[in-house]
């Protein structure tokens, strides 16, 4: 019997034939923090360490609280800068126009690579499962523990298959896929299991960073896409490593489930409040008032989501506030290049600088008591964005976009054509 994806790439960095259901003691190639790495401090100085046991394996990103909306999270900053600058880390993304968010940065920084181990003390580290990596998130414990020993411990777990082909139709995209995908498992569908993507070569890379970025709201340890082509180019002038290695299942892998989509048969699609496997068509659910519409996040504010958005908000003005937050200032830049960010502030939406606040409710965007936001997100459970009294729906950027255009969710297949 063949081998899946965590097994061979697991076991290849173990240096032993392994199999679900063993425990393994591994040596991750990068281990990321964000905003929480304050706290990572704190453990890490409880274990008596006396220095980080592998500095170029640190990445520290800051993102969900940037600029500091408090004087609290300006203090923890402040704490972060000051060990950084006394360990000599060399990995560090502060407030600076080198950031953005933390998966998005892990990306485009050349940190991802196919067949290396990624941890990061972040749920949606799963993102870079869509370069190949196996790339999980862990707790802050397991990361200070990392910093002082260089390593850690998995359950190899079992193997999901999703097997996809065909193509989306004119106004549907990843989101809506991955959207349907959790709608059909639930959000218990996928607990501590990989999930192999099978059939994603017509995918670009930021449509599969969008499914693989999802893949937790489903319960999954890590997500995967397989390495091609695409995958090659986009790391060429990005890596950081050079051991990476194109891993991929046997073909007569042994799995716990398999299931199949055909994309063409994807429609716009929505998670309603409160829980992300709460699913419904777009079509289903037009004439929804809303009176907030969130564009960013690590889930969809790449240059191709932009890009989308701008297409369906070209010419047009928005009838709900609108934020629109790219995922780095790469992308912020790119955009602006483009000419987008001017698409959007004539629109009327607002362009608010690369980080995580109004998605986490922390500052830049909070929701007031019974007010509906549409949001490009990836969570919508009750109190995510604000008060827990408001309302989420998640959806694809052309329906965020089309749905401003109206104060009312509509699908964007009405003028994507």
């Amino acid at each position: 019997m063949g081998k899946t994806f965590v097994e061979k790439i697991l076991g290849k960095w173990v240096g032993r034939t392994i199999h679900a259901g063993e425990y393994v003691e591994i040596f991750p190639h990068f281990c990321m923090s964000d905003d929480n790495v304050s706290d990572v401090i704190n453990i890490f100085k409880m274990t008596g360490a006396q220095r980080i046991a592998y500095k170029e394996r640190i990445v520290i990103v800051f993102d969900h609280a940037v600029p500091p909306p408090t004087e609290v999270h300006a203090s923890k900053q402040d704490r972060v800068r000051k060990f950084v600058e006394t360990n000599n880390l060399p990995h560090f993304y502060d407030l600076n126009s080198r950031g953005g968010i933390c998966h998005q940065v892990m990306c485009q920084e050349g940190f991802i690579l196919p067949g290396i181990i990624i941890v990061g003390s972040d749920s949606h580290t799963c993102t870079g499962g869509a370069l190949g990596a196996f790339a999980a998130g862990i707790g802050r414990t397991d990361a200070a523990a990392i910093w002082a020993t260089g390593k850690t411990w998995f359950l190899v777990p079992d193997t999901i298959r999703i097997d996809l082909k065909g193509n989306f139709q004119q106004g549907v995209y990843a989101k809506d896929l991955i959207i349907r995908i959790i709608g059909d498992l639930g959000a218990s569908g996928a607990i501590y299991k990989a999930v192999e993507f099978h059939g994603t070569n017509e995918l670009s890379i930021s449509e599969r960073m969008t499914i693989c970025n999802m893949g937790i709201e489903m319960g999954a340890k890590t997500t995967i896409c397989k390495p091609d082509d695409k995958v090659i180019q986009y790391i060429s002038n990005r890596a950081k490593r050079d051991d990476w290695e194109v891993i991929w299942a046997d073909t007569d892998a042994e799995y716990s489930a398999i299931y199949s989509y055909d994309l063409s048969e994807i429609r716009p699609g929505l998670a309603c409040p409160h829980t992300v496997d709460n699913y419904a068509t777009v079509s289903s659910m037009v004439g929804v008032a809303i009176d907030k519409a969130y564009i960013g996040t690590c889930t969809n504010s790449r240059i191709e989501d932009l890009r989308v958005c701008a297409q369906v908000l070209e010419g047009k003005k928005i009838k709900v506030r609108t934020i629109v937050q790219p995922a780095s200032w790469d992308v912020y830049k790119n955009a602006m290049h483009e000419g987008l960010l001017d698409i959007f502030l004539d629109a009327g939406c607002v362009v608010a600088m690369p980080g995580c606040g109004p998605c986490m409710g922390i500052h830049g965007g909070i929701l007031a008591s019974g007010e509906v936001c549409i949001s490009t997100s990836n969570r919508n459970f009750a109190g995510r964005m604000g008060s827990r009294d408001s309302y989420i729906y998640l959806a694809s950027p052309a329906t965020v976009a089309w749905s401003a255009v109206h104060g009312e969710i509509r699908d964007p297949m009405e003028v994507i054509k």
